[in-house]
Protein backbone atom coordinates (compact mmCIF):
# COMPACT_ATOMS: atom_id res chain seq x y z
CA UNK A 1 0.00 0.00 0.00
CA UNK A 2 1.62 3.28 -0.90
CA UNK A 3 1.77 6.08 1.32
CA UNK A 4 0.32 9.34 -0.10
CA UNK A 5 0.05 11.32 2.54
CA UNK A 6 2.53 13.80 0.89
CA UNK A 7 0.03 14.00 -1.77
CA UNK A 8 -1.42 17.22 -1.00
CA UNK A 9 -0.98 20.94 -2.06
CA UNK A 10 1.40 23.06 -0.18
CA UNK A 11 -1.37 25.77 0.52
CA UNK A 12 -3.07 23.15 2.37
CA UNK A 13 -0.07 22.65 4.68
CA UNK A 14 0.09 26.16 5.41
CA UNK A 15 -3.74 26.20 6.39
CA UNK A 16 -3.01 23.44 8.99
CA UNK A 17 -0.22 24.95 10.47
CA UNK A 18 -2.20 28.20 11.11
CA UNK A 19 -5.31 26.29 12.24
CA UNK A 20 -2.79 24.49 14.80
CA UNK A 21 -1.41 27.83 16.20
CA UNK A 22 -4.97 29.18 16.46
CA UNK A 23 -6.35 26.58 18.19
CA UNK A 24 -8.85 25.67 15.90
CA UNK A 25 -7.53 22.46 14.49
CA UNK A 26 -9.77 20.15 16.02
CA UNK A 27 -12.66 21.78 15.50
CA UNK A 28 -15.05 19.69 13.16
CA UNK A 29 -15.28 20.61 9.61
CA UNK A 30 -17.84 19.77 6.98
CA UNK A 31 -16.78 19.37 3.55
CA UNK A 32 -18.75 18.64 0.11
CA UNK A 33 -17.28 16.82 -3.23
CA UNK A 34 -19.24 17.73 -6.12
CA UNK A 35 -19.09 19.11 -9.47
CA UNK A 36 -20.56 21.92 -11.52
CA UNK A 37 -22.74 21.56 -14.49
CA UNK A 38 -21.65 21.37 -17.63
CA UNK A 39 -22.38 19.90 -21.12
CA UNK A 40 -20.00 17.29 -21.11
CA UNK A 41 -21.78 16.43 -17.60
CA UNK A 42 -25.54 16.24 -17.55
CA UNK A 43 -25.03 13.22 -15.35
CA UNK A 44 -21.67 11.32 -14.00
CA UNK A 45 -20.73 7.95 -13.01
CA UNK A 46 -19.33 8.04 -9.34
CA UNK A 47 -15.96 6.29 -9.10
CA UNK A 48 -12.96 6.40 -6.68
CA UNK A 49 -14.80 5.65 -3.24
CA UNK A 50 -12.08 2.37 -2.76
CA UNK A 51 -9.18 4.33 -3.13
CA UNK A 52 -10.44 7.45 -1.57
CA UNK A 53 -10.98 5.47 1.36
CA UNK A 54 -7.12 3.23 1.24
CA UNK A 55 -5.87 6.95 0.99
CA UNK A 56 -7.31 8.08 4.00
CA UNK A 57 -7.27 5.10 6.70
CA UNK A 58 -3.12 4.90 5.47
CA UNK A 59 -2.11 8.54 6.21
CA UNK A 60 0.95 8.86 7.77
CA UNK A 61 3.87 11.56 7.96
CA UNK A 62 6.90 9.48 7.76
CA UNK A 63 10.20 10.88 9.28
CA UNK A 64 11.67 11.94 5.60
CA UNK A 65 8.44 13.96 4.78
CA UNK A 66 8.66 15.90 8.27
CA UNK A 67 12.53 16.15 7.10
CA UNK A 68 11.37 17.30 4.13
CA UNK A 69 8.77 19.75 5.32
CA UNK A 70 11.47 21.33 8.09
CA UNK A 71 13.95 22.18 5.33
CA UNK A 72 10.98 24.40 3.79
CA UNK A 73 11.44 27.13 6.93
CA UNK A 74 7.78 27.90 6.97
CA UNK A 75 6.43 25.69 9.42
CA UNK A 76 7.59 25.07 13.06
CA UNK A 77 8.51 22.51 15.43
CA UNK A 78 4.79 22.23 17.11
CA UNK A 79 3.67 21.72 13.59
CA UNK A 80 6.28 19.33 12.59
CA UNK A 81 5.65 17.00 15.72
CA UNK A 82 1.79 17.71 15.54
CA UNK A 83 1.97 15.76 12.00
CA UNK A 84 3.68 12.90 13.32
CA UNK A 85 0.78 11.82 15.29
CA UNK A 86 -1.91 12.91 12.48
CA UNK A 87 -4.37 10.35 11.35
CA UNK A 88 -7.44 10.50 10.06
CA UNK A 89 -10.01 10.14 12.25
CA UNK A 90 -13.08 11.29 10.72
CA UNK A 91 -16.19 10.46 9.13
CA UNK A 92 -16.96 10.22 5.64
CA UNK A 93 -20.33 9.81 4.18
CA UNK A 94 -20.66 8.88 -0.14
CA UNK A 95 -23.01 8.17 -2.68
CA UNK A 96 -22.25 4.04 -3.95
CA UNK A 97 -19.16 3.87 -6.40
CA UNK A 98 -21.59 3.19 -9.75
CA UNK A 99 -23.99 5.46 -8.77
CA UNK A 100 -25.33 8.22 -11.81
CA UNK A 101 -25.20 11.46 -10.06
CA UNK A 102 -25.53 15.10 -11.14
CA UNK A 103 -24.10 18.33 -10.97
CA UNK A 104 -23.80 20.44 -7.21
CA UNK A 105 -24.95 17.11 -5.59
CA UNK A 106 -22.81 16.11 -2.59
CA UNK A 107 -21.23 12.96 -4.02
CA UNK A 108 -18.57 12.38 -1.07
CA UNK A 109 -18.93 14.07 2.18
CA UNK A 110 -15.75 14.66 4.56
CA UNK A 111 -16.64 15.88 8.21
CA UNK A 112 -13.39 15.54 10.31
CA UNK A 113 -11.26 18.26 12.64
CA UNK A 114 -10.05 20.75 10.21
CA UNK A 115 -6.60 19.71 10.06
CA UNK A 116 -7.25 16.39 8.60
CA UNK A 117 -9.93 17.71 6.27
CA UNK A 118 -7.55 20.18 5.07
CA UNK A 119 -4.97 18.08 4.19
CA UNK A 120 -6.50 15.30 2.43
CA UNK A 121 -8.73 17.57 -0.03
CA UNK A 122 -6.22 17.25 -2.64
CA UNK A 123 -5.79 13.68 -2.71
CA UNK A 124 -9.13 13.35 -2.43
CA UNK A 125 -10.42 15.48 -5.89
CA UNK A 126 -7.29 14.26 -7.42
CA UNK A 127 -8.44 10.08 -7.11
CA UNK A 128 -12.59 11.16 -7.79
CA UNK A 129 -12.26 13.65 -10.36
CA UNK A 130 -9.93 11.23 -12.78
CA UNK A 131 -12.09 8.23 -11.58
CA UNK A 132 -15.70 10.04 -11.99
CA UNK A 133 -14.11 11.71 -15.06
CA UNK A 134 -13.34 7.84 -17.18
CA UNK A 135 -16.11 5.78 -15.58
CA UNK A 136 -18.58 8.54 -16.83
CA UNK A 137 -16.76 8.55 -20.61
CA UNK A 138 -16.89 4.82 -20.43
CA UNK A 139 -20.57 4.33 -19.57
CA UNK A 140 -21.17 6.56 -22.09
CA UNK A 141 -19.40 4.66 -24.78
CA UNK A 142 -21.21 1.44 -23.41
CA UNK A 143 -24.33 3.09 -23.59
CA UNK A 144 -23.93 3.71 -27.53
CA UNK A 145 -22.33 0.46 -27.73
CA UNK A 146 -25.77 -0.81 -26.89
CA UNK A 147 -24.67 -4.53 -25.43
CA UNK A 148 -21.36 -5.12 -27.35
CA UNK A 149 -18.48 -6.15 -26.06
CA UNK A 150 -15.99 -3.29 -25.58
CA UNK A 151 -12.44 -3.48 -24.41
CA UNK A 152 -10.45 -0.79 -22.66
CA UNK A 153 -7.16 -0.07 -24.86
CA UNK A 154 -5.85 2.68 -23.18
CA UNK A 155 -2.74 2.29 -21.10
CA UNK A 156 -0.25 3.02 -23.88
CA UNK A 157 -1.96 6.59 -24.54
CA UNK A 158 -3.02 7.64 -20.71
CA UNK A 159 -1.00 10.44 -19.04
CA UNK A 160 0.83 8.04 -17.03
CA UNK A 161 1.07 4.90 -15.13
CA UNK A 162 -1.84 6.00 -12.53
CA UNK A 163 -4.01 7.01 -15.02
CA UNK A 164 -3.64 4.24 -16.89
CA UNK A 165 -3.95 1.81 -14.00
CA UNK A 166 -7.13 3.79 -12.21
CA UNK A 167 -8.45 4.67 -15.33
CA UNK A 168 -8.98 1.36 -16.46
CA UNK A 169 -10.36 0.48 -13.30
CA UNK A 170 -12.90 3.16 -13.45
CA UNK A 171 -13.17 2.40 -17.51
CA UNK A 172 -14.66 -1.07 -15.96
CA UNK A 173 -17.28 0.50 -13.64
CA UNK A 174 -18.55 2.34 -16.42
CA UNK A 175 -19.27 -0.59 -18.02
CA UNK A 176 -15.95 -2.35 -19.84
CA UNK A 177 -16.00 -5.91 -19.37
CA UNK A 178 -12.44 -6.67 -20.06
CA UNK A 179 -8.96 -4.60 -20.13
CA UNK A 180 -5.59 -5.01 -22.40
CA UNK A 181 -3.89 -3.65 -18.94
CA UNK A 182 -2.38 -6.77 -17.43
CA UNK A 183 -1.27 -4.84 -14.27
CA UNK A 184 -4.69 -3.58 -13.68
CA UNK A 185 -6.19 -6.72 -14.66
CA UNK A 186 -4.45 -8.52 -11.68
CA UNK A 187 -5.06 -5.81 -9.29
CA UNK A 188 -8.79 -5.32 -10.00
CA UNK A 189 -9.84 -8.54 -10.86
CA UNK A 190 -10.48 -7.46 -14.73
CA UNK A 191 -10.75 -9.70 -17.71
CA UNK A 192 -7.36 -9.70 -19.94
CA UNK A 193 -7.81 -9.14 -23.40
CA UNK A 194 -5.53 -8.89 -26.65
CA UNK A 195 -4.59 -10.46 -29.89
CA UNK A 196 -1.48 -9.38 -31.58
CA UNK A 197 0.08 -6.27 -33.41
CA UNK A 198 0.89 -5.12 -36.35
CA UNK A 199 4.53 -6.02 -35.59
CA UNK A 200 3.94 -9.38 -35.09
CA UNK A 201 2.45 -9.62 -38.73
CA UNK A 202 5.34 -7.74 -40.35
CA UNK A 203 7.94 -9.95 -38.82
CA UNK A 204 6.87 -12.73 -40.33
CA UNK A 205 7.53 -13.29 -44.63
CA UNK A 206 3.94 -13.17 -45.42
CA UNK A 207 0.76 -12.52 -43.60
CA UNK A 208 -0.38 -15.66 -43.92
CA UNK A 209 2.07 -17.33 -42.16
CA UNK A 210 1.73 -15.03 -39.12
CA UNK A 211 -2.04 -15.64 -39.08
CA UNK A 212 -0.82 -19.40 -38.99
CA UNK A 213 1.31 -19.05 -36.27
CA UNK A 214 -0.92 -17.00 -34.85
CA UNK A 215 -3.48 -20.15 -34.97
CA UNK A 216 -1.36 -22.70 -34.30
CA UNK A 217 -0.83 -20.82 -30.77
CA UNK A 218 -4.41 -19.71 -29.67
CA UNK A 219 -6.28 -22.12 -32.32
CA UNK A 220 -9.65 -21.17 -29.54
CA UNK A 221 -9.02 -17.46 -29.54
CA UNK A 222 -7.53 -16.55 -32.58
CA UNK A 223 -8.94 -13.11 -33.31
CA UNK A 224 -6.72 -11.46 -36.25
CA UNK A 225 -5.91 -8.14 -36.88
CA UNK A 226 -6.38 -7.70 -40.58
CA UNK A 227 -5.47 -4.53 -41.71
CA UNK A 228 -1.22 -4.83 -41.74
CA UNK A 229 -1.69 -4.37 -45.49
CA UNK A 230 -4.77 -4.18 -46.97
CA UNK A 231 -8.22 -5.72 -45.39
CA UNK A 232 -9.90 -6.89 -48.19
CA UNK A 233 -7.32 -8.23 -50.83
CA UNK A 234 -4.56 -9.39 -48.59
CA UNK A 235 -6.02 -9.58 -44.49
CA UNK A 236 -9.09 -11.05 -44.98
CA UNK A 237 -9.01 -13.32 -47.60
CA UNK A 238 -5.31 -14.59 -45.60
CA UNK A 239 -8.05 -14.40 -42.29
CA UNK A 240 -10.33 -16.78 -43.91
CA UNK A 241 -7.76 -19.62 -45.45
CA UNK A 242 -6.78 -19.49 -41.46
CA UNK A 243 -10.23 -19.78 -40.16
CA UNK A 244 -11.13 -22.68 -42.95
CA UNK A 245 -7.71 -24.72 -41.27
CA UNK A 246 -8.89 -24.14 -37.75
CA UNK A 247 -12.50 -24.92 -38.52
CA UNK A 248 -11.26 -28.47 -40.30
CA UNK A 249 -10.08 -29.58 -36.96
CA UNK A 250 -12.65 -29.01 -35.06
CA UNK A 251 -11.66 -25.19 -33.92
CA UNK A 252 -14.09 -22.21 -34.11
CA UNK A 253 -12.12 -19.03 -35.16
CA UNK A 254 -12.64 -16.20 -32.92
CA UNK A 255 -12.76 -13.59 -35.32
CA UNK A 256 -11.01 -10.27 -37.54
CA UNK A 257 -10.24 -6.87 -35.89
CA UNK A 258 -9.75 -3.90 -38.19
CA UNK A 259 -8.09 -0.82 -36.57
CA UNK A 260 -7.84 1.51 -39.28
CA UNK A 261 -9.56 2.45 -42.57
CA UNK A 262 -13.32 3.20 -43.19
CA UNK A 263 -14.73 1.43 -40.55
CA UNK A 264 -18.23 0.84 -41.42
CA UNK A 265 -18.08 0.03 -45.26
CA UNK A 266 -15.11 -2.58 -44.42
CA UNK A 267 -16.75 -3.96 -41.41
CA UNK A 268 -19.41 -4.70 -43.74
CA UNK A 269 -17.19 -5.87 -46.62
CA UNK A 270 -15.75 -8.61 -43.71
CA UNK A 271 -18.83 -9.40 -42.53
CA UNK A 272 -19.95 -10.64 -46.38
CA UNK A 273 -16.70 -12.45 -46.62
CA UNK A 274 -17.06 -14.29 -43.33
CA UNK A 275 -20.64 -15.09 -44.11
CA UNK A 276 -19.87 -16.51 -47.71
CA UNK A 277 -17.07 -18.72 -46.30
CA UNK A 278 -18.96 -20.01 -43.42
CA UNK A 279 -17.57 -18.55 -40.53
CA UNK A 280 -20.68 -16.75 -39.10
CA UNK A 281 -20.25 -17.09 -36.14
CA UNK A 282 -16.80 -15.05 -36.48
CA UNK A 283 -17.07 -11.72 -35.03
CA UNK A 284 -15.75 -8.48 -36.05
CA UNK A 285 -14.12 -6.05 -33.61
CA UNK A 286 -13.07 -2.63 -34.63
CA UNK A 287 -10.59 -0.24 -32.97
CA UNK A 288 -9.06 3.14 -34.08
CA UNK A 289 -9.58 6.57 -32.02
CA UNK A 290 -13.43 5.09 -31.76
CA UNK A 291 -15.66 6.97 -28.75
CA UNK A 292 -19.03 7.17 -28.60
CA UNK A 293 -19.56 9.60 -31.05
CA UNK A 294 -18.05 7.54 -33.66
CA UNK A 295 -20.11 4.40 -32.51
CA UNK A 296 -23.13 6.21 -32.90
CA UNK A 297 -22.18 7.46 -36.58
CA UNK A 298 -21.18 3.58 -37.69
CA UNK A 299 -24.85 2.58 -35.98
CA UNK A 300 -26.50 4.75 -38.64
CA UNK A 301 -24.31 3.47 -41.51
CA UNK A 302 -25.59 -0.11 -40.26
CA UNK A 303 -21.47 -1.11 -39.79
CA UNK A 304 -21.35 -4.94 -38.87
CA UNK A 305 -18.99 -4.28 -35.87
CA UNK A 306 -19.42 -6.96 -33.11
CA UNK A 307 -17.11 -5.71 -30.48
CA UNK A 308 -15.00 -2.30 -30.00
CA UNK A 309 -11.57 -1.92 -28.48
CA UNK A 310 -11.50 1.61 -27.04
CA UNK A 311 -8.06 3.13 -26.00
CA UNK A 312 -7.15 7.37 -26.41
CA UNK A 313 -10.28 8.70 -26.01
CA UNK A 314 -11.50 6.59 -23.35
CA UNK A 315 -8.80 6.75 -21.39
CA UNK A 316 -8.08 10.51 -21.57
CA UNK A 317 -11.43 11.82 -21.30
CA UNK A 318 -10.56 13.18 -24.75
CA UNK A 319 -13.54 15.81 -24.60
CA UNK A 320 -13.37 16.26 -21.58
CA UNK A 321 -10.10 16.38 -20.15
CA UNK A 322 -11.35 17.60 -16.45
CA UNK A 323 -14.72 16.68 -14.60
CA UNK A 324 -14.34 19.85 -12.18
CA UNK A 325 -15.16 18.57 -8.69
CA UNK A 326 -14.47 20.85 -5.79
CA UNK A 327 -14.26 20.02 -2.30
CA UNK A 328 -16.12 22.91 -0.16
CA UNK A 329 -17.12 24.11 3.31
CA UNK A 330 -20.31 23.87 4.17
CA UNK A 331 -20.06 23.68 7.92
CA UNK A 332 -18.46 23.83 10.99
CA UNK A 333 -19.32 22.21 14.64
CA UNK A 334 -19.59 24.71 17.34
CA UNK A 335 -20.90 23.12 20.81
CA UNK A 336 -22.40 20.12 19.17
CA UNK A 337 -24.33 21.77 16.45
CA UNK A 338 -23.71 22.64 12.66
CA UNK A 339 -22.93 26.60 12.21
CA UNK A 340 -23.63 26.45 8.01
CA UNK A 341 -21.29 27.96 5.58
CA UNK A 342 -21.68 29.25 2.11
CA UNK A 343 -19.74 30.65 -0.62
CA UNK A 344 -21.03 33.37 -1.89
CA UNK A 345 -20.22 34.45 -5.47
CA UNK A 346 -21.22 36.99 -8.42
CA UNK A 347 -21.17 33.98 -10.31
CA UNK A 348 -24.80 32.42 -9.76
CA UNK A 349 -22.73 28.96 -10.87
CA UNK A 350 -20.20 29.14 -8.04
CA UNK A 351 -22.57 29.92 -4.77
CA UNK A 352 -22.73 26.28 -3.01
CA UNK A 353 -24.90 24.73 -0.66
CA UNK A 354 -24.69 25.17 2.76
CA UNK A 355 -24.94 22.62 5.88
CA UNK A 356 -24.84 19.18 6.14
CA UNK A 357 -26.40 16.98 3.27
CA UNK A 358 -27.83 13.90 1.74
CA UNK A 359 -29.43 12.93 -1.64
CA UNK A 360 -32.79 11.69 -2.18
CA UNK A 361 -33.54 10.01 -5.48
CA UNK A 362 -36.93 9.90 -6.59
CA UNK A 363 -38.70 7.17 -8.48
CA UNK A 364 -42.12 7.79 -10.51
CA UNK A 365 -44.92 4.86 -10.56
CA UNK A 366 -43.36 3.03 -13.20
CA UNK A 367 -39.77 3.19 -11.55
CA UNK A 368 -37.80 4.83 -13.15
CA UNK A 369 -35.98 8.13 -11.32
CA UNK A 370 -37.57 11.60 -12.11
CA UNK A 371 -35.71 13.83 -9.78
CA UNK A 372 -33.16 13.87 -6.97
CA UNK A 373 -33.60 16.32 -3.88
CA UNK A 374 -30.68 17.49 -1.77
CA UNK A 375 -31.93 17.89 2.06
CA UNK A 376 -30.36 18.65 5.12
CA UNK A 377 -29.33 15.55 7.09
CA UNK A 378 -31.78 15.49 9.65
CA UNK A 379 -34.89 15.50 7.09
CA UNK A 380 -36.67 12.22 6.00
CA UNK A 381 -38.89 11.68 2.95
CA UNK A 382 -40.84 8.52 3.29
CA UNK A 383 -43.21 9.05 0.39
CA UNK A 384 -46.59 8.90 2.21
CA UNK A 385 -47.27 12.39 1.28
CA UNK A 386 -47.25 14.17 -1.87
CA UNK A 387 -43.94 15.78 -2.61
CA UNK A 388 -43.59 18.82 -4.37
CA UNK A 389 -40.20 19.69 -5.88
CA UNK A 390 -39.31 23.22 -8.08
CA UNK A 391 -35.97 24.44 -9.77
CA UNK A 392 -34.18 26.64 -7.65
CA UNK A 393 -32.98 29.24 -10.33
CA UNK A 394 -36.57 29.34 -11.61
CA UNK A 395 -38.76 28.95 -8.79
CA UNK A 396 -41.80 29.00 -10.74
CA UNK A 397 -41.30 25.83 -12.66
CA UNK A 398 -42.75 22.57 -10.13
CA UNK A 399 -43.89 19.33 -10.02
CA UNK A 400 -46.08 17.69 -7.34
CA UNK A 401 -45.45 13.43 -6.94
CA UNK A 402 -48.19 11.68 -5.32
CA UNK A 403 -47.70 8.19 -6.64
CA UNK A 404 -43.49 7.47 -5.78
CA UNK A 405 -40.99 6.26 -3.89
CA UNK A 406 -37.70 7.60 -2.16
CA UNK A 407 -34.61 6.18 -1.71
CA UNK A 408 -31.55 8.03 0.17
CA UNK A 409 -28.32 7.62 -2.11
CA UNK A 410 -25.95 8.59 0.45
CA UNK A 411 -24.45 6.59 3.21
CA UNK A 412 -21.72 6.29 6.12
CA UNK A 413 -18.50 4.46 4.37
CA UNK A 414 -15.88 5.51 6.88
CA UNK A 415 -17.10 6.42 10.65
CA UNK A 416 -14.05 7.89 13.14
CA UNK A 417 -11.40 6.67 10.66
CA UNK A 418 -12.64 3.58 10.50
CA UNK A 419 -14.41 1.48 7.44
CA UNK A 420 -17.90 0.81 8.17
CA UNK A 421 -18.87 -0.79 4.87
CA UNK A 422 -17.64 -3.22 2.58
CA UNK A 423 -16.05 -2.08 -0.73
CA UNK A 424 -17.49 -4.50 -3.27
CA UNK A 425 -15.87 -6.43 -6.30
CA UNK A 426 -15.25 -4.62 -9.64
CA UNK A 427 -17.60 -6.73 -11.12
CA UNK A 428 -20.63 -5.76 -8.82
CA UNK A 429 -19.67 -2.33 -9.23
CA UNK A 430 -20.42 -2.55 -12.64
CA UNK A 431 -23.22 -4.02 -12.57
CA UNK A 432 -24.17 -1.92 -10.28
CA UNK A 433 -23.64 1.32 -12.57
CA UNK A 434 -25.64 -0.53 -15.10
CA UNK A 435 -28.62 -0.90 -12.67
CA UNK A 436 -28.34 2.61 -11.75
CA UNK A 437 -28.07 3.92 -15.46
CA UNK A 438 -31.13 1.66 -16.33
CA UNK A 439 -33.85 3.49 -13.95
CA UNK A 440 -33.21 6.87 -16.00
CA UNK A 441 -35.61 7.60 -18.92
CA UNK A 442 -32.99 7.40 -22.40
CA UNK A 443 -33.66 11.29 -23.03
CA UNK A 444 -31.01 11.80 -20.01
CA UNK A 445 -28.43 9.38 -21.64
CA UNK A 446 -28.52 10.77 -25.65
CA UNK A 447 -25.40 12.48 -26.78
CA UNK A 448 -27.39 15.54 -28.10
CA UNK A 449 -29.41 17.70 -26.01
CA UNK A 450 -30.33 15.54 -23.31
CA UNK A 451 -32.84 16.22 -21.12
CA UNK A 452 -32.15 17.87 -17.95
CA UNK A 453 -32.50 15.97 -14.88
CA UNK A 454 -34.28 17.69 -12.15
CA UNK A 455 -32.32 18.44 -9.21
CA UNK A 456 -33.50 20.15 -6.34
CA UNK A 457 -33.45 21.25 -2.86
CA UNK A 458 -35.54 20.66 0.38
CA UNK A 459 -37.39 23.83 1.19
CA UNK A 460 -35.51 23.55 4.30
CA UNK A 461 -32.43 24.05 2.78
CA UNK A 462 -33.42 26.42 0.05
CA UNK A 463 -34.74 28.73 2.63
CA UNK A 464 -31.15 28.10 4.88
CA UNK A 465 -29.62 29.06 2.03
CA UNK A 466 -31.49 32.29 1.45
CA UNK A 467 -30.98 33.23 4.86
CA UNK A 468 -26.99 32.88 4.03
CA UNK A 469 -26.94 35.14 1.61
CA UNK A 470 -29.12 37.87 2.82
CA UNK A 471 -26.77 37.37 6.22
CA UNK A 472 -23.55 37.96 4.03
CA UNK A 473 -24.83 40.45 1.89
CA UNK A 474 -27.07 42.64 3.92
CA UNK A 475 -29.85 42.35 1.29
Amino acid sequence: MRNLTMLTDYYQLTMMNTYLRAGTENKIGIFDVFFRGKAETSYSIAAGLEQVIEYVRNIKFTDGDIEYLAAQGAFDGAFLERLRTLRFTGDIYAVREGTVVFPNEPILTVAAPMIEAQLIETAILNIINHQTLIATKAAKINYVAAGKDVVEFGLRRAQGPDAGIYGTRAAAIGGCMSTSNVYAAKKFGIIPKGTHAHSFVMSFDSEYEAFMKYAGMYPDKCLLLVDTYDVLSSGMPNAIKVFDYLKSIGKKPAGVRIDSGDLAYLSRAAREMLDAAGHTEATVFASGDIDENVIASLNSQNAKIDAYGIGTKLITGYDNPSLGGVYKLSGIVEDGKIVPKMKISNSKEKLTNPGFKKIFRIYGADKKAEADLIALYDEEIDGSKPLTIFNPDYTWQKKTFTDYTVKCITEKVVEKGELVYKPPKIYDIREYALSSLAEFDDAYKRLQNPHIYKVDLSDKLYELKKELIVKYLGN
